[in-house]
């Protein structure tokens, strides 16, 4: 079983503690990061403390898994941090060769409330919803009980109750596709958000999960076209907007990434990745001076981890541009 780890919300300290052992490696060590939300911030950073500061440091892939390779055995504290939440402090955890690997960490953002167990989505509340019959939502509640304990089996039977009691259950719908995208059943989950939206196409969680599966399956412009639909939804979201701005790179829409960022940037809470995203939209565009002012608003905003590393590498390449090959690109 998986071990799970309870988060506290505390500001990164200076002086953390850690027992490191001598000699003993542990092959893989894996984090999940969840929100309550279930939306990734493609900009979460994990890292590993030791006596000295960071041992081990790594970024999250689409699914919010970050990796560590040849992890020496011993206690870390472990910290996450990302766009608009405060650093999450884990507290000591106990890496050896005896047990579990695989750690877990629940984070909320600053602007949204708490939502049961970590990685479901949260529910928009509508008309439909407001019907819930208190016995489905029991099973719903369980269900999300079940997922923090890490048994999925469970959990998807109290939902498929929760949904046999009221079938227009759109907010179980897409916790059930969340499940499945933990499971790797794609076909699976797909279903399910599917199912979710013709229940309530409105339902802003179901149409980020599905721009998420587009995105992980290289498919840029579903993906464009869902969180477009999400963030029509729920406007105030600044994450959605954030995948949408990536989406919207890769489908090679660079202007509409660019404006899709200051939205972003618009709404509360600071998004740092929005301004790499613009900068690189900028350099397609051959404009190294507005690629450069996103990149120095994005080291005020994130100043430490990989990527602020990238964006000073970024930036050095670009200052080495001599200044009229900028001024005719800009002209272009």
């Amino acid at each position: 079983m998986k071990s799970r780890v309870c988060a506290v919300f505390l500001l990164l300290v200076g002086s953390v503690a850690a027992q490191l052992g001598a000699g003993t490696i542990i092959h893989r060590v894996r984090v999940r990061v969840t929100f309550a939300n279930g939306v990734c911030d493609l900009s979460t950073h994990v890292r590993l403390m030791g006596v000295s500061g960071p041992m081990l440091e790594g970024m999250a892939n689409d699914q919010c898994f970050v990796d560590f390779i040849n992890v020496p055995v011993g206690t870390y504290h472990l910290i996450v941090s990302g766009q608009n939440f405060s650093n999450v402090d884990a507290g000591n955890v106990a890496m050896d060769t005896t047990g579990s690997q695989e750690f877990e960490v629940k984070v909320k953002r600053d602007n949204e409330p708490e939502h049961g167990a970590g990685g479901l989505a949260s529910q928009l509340i509508s008309a439909a919803d407001l019907a819930v019959p208190v016995k489905a939502q029991k099973e719903f509640d369980k269900a999300n009980e079940l997922v923090a304990k890490q048994d999925l089996t469970q959990a998807i039977q109290r939902l498929n109750k929760a949904i046999e009691v009221y079938p227009a259950y759109a907010g179980a719908y897409n916790n059930l596709a969340v499940i499945y995208a933990r499971q790797g059943d794609r076909v699976r989950e797909r279903e399910a958000l599917q199912k979710a939206i013709s229940i309530n196409d409105h339902f802003a969680p179901a149409y980020v999960n599905i721009g998420r599966m587009n995105i992980t399956a290289n498919d840029f412009p579903n993906a464009e076209a869902a969180l477009t639909k999400a963030s029509s939804c729920d406007p105030t979201d600044a994450m959605t907007l954030v995948l949408l701005t990536y989406a919207e790179l890769m489908d090679h829409h660079v202007d509409q990434a660019i404006a899709t960022s200051r939205k972003a940037h618009s709404l509360q809470g600071a998004h740092a990745y929005a301004h790499q995203i613009a900068a690189r939209a900028y350099e397609q565009k051959r404009d190294a001076a507005d690629a450069i002012t996103e990149l120095e608003q994005f080291l005020k905003e994130e100043t430490t981890g990989t990527r602020a590393e990238s964006a000073r590498k970024e930036l050095a390449a670009l200052h080495a541009i001599p200044t009229n090959s900028v001024n005719t690109a800009k002209a272009q």
